[in-house]
């Protein structure tokens, strides 16, 4: 689900400075455009690896291998992505309105990120491993 929007932010970085407003970013955002057109690729090629390794191994008797594998791609994947993410809304942000409001709205879109993606499963982790505890004893 996430491959279409790596995708497609990919896209719009890939473009970005062919685009003649470009050539007035500042030292800064040029390295962080670079930057943030890196994360995009490797989120990209993490996301999309599993499928390549099921296509290779295809009935070879590896499921589980696969399974593992593409779940700790995915994570990684999504973790690149987030950063993607919070880059563009960095660049755009510090574009626009300049580093008061880019700080404080990349801290805000990061927060969000930490939150949603990572503390709630972790949190309903946590809570199915006490539970799991409770029903052992």
């Amino acid at each position: 689900m996430a491959l279409p929007g790596v995708q497609v932010l990919f896209a719009f970085l890939l473009v970005a400075p062919f685009n003649q407003g470009f050539q007035r970013v500042s030292d800064f955002e040029r390295k962080l455009y670079f930057a943030t057109l890196l994360c995009t690729a490797v989120s990209s090629i993490l996301l999309i690896a599993p499928s390549m390794h099921h296509r290779l191994l295809f009935r070879q008797g590896q499921k589980p291998f696969l399974v593992s594998t593409a779940n700790r791609l995915t994570i990684a994947g999504l973790s690149m992505l987030a950063l993607a993410m919070t880059g563009a809304v960095l660049l755009v942000t510090h574009v626009l309105f300049g580093a008061v409001t880019a700080a404080v709205t990349t801290a805000l879109v990061l927060s969000v990120f930490a939150a949603v993606w990572i503390a709630v499963p972790v949190r309903r982790r946590r809570h199915l491993a006490r539970a799991s505890a409770r029903q052992a004893r």
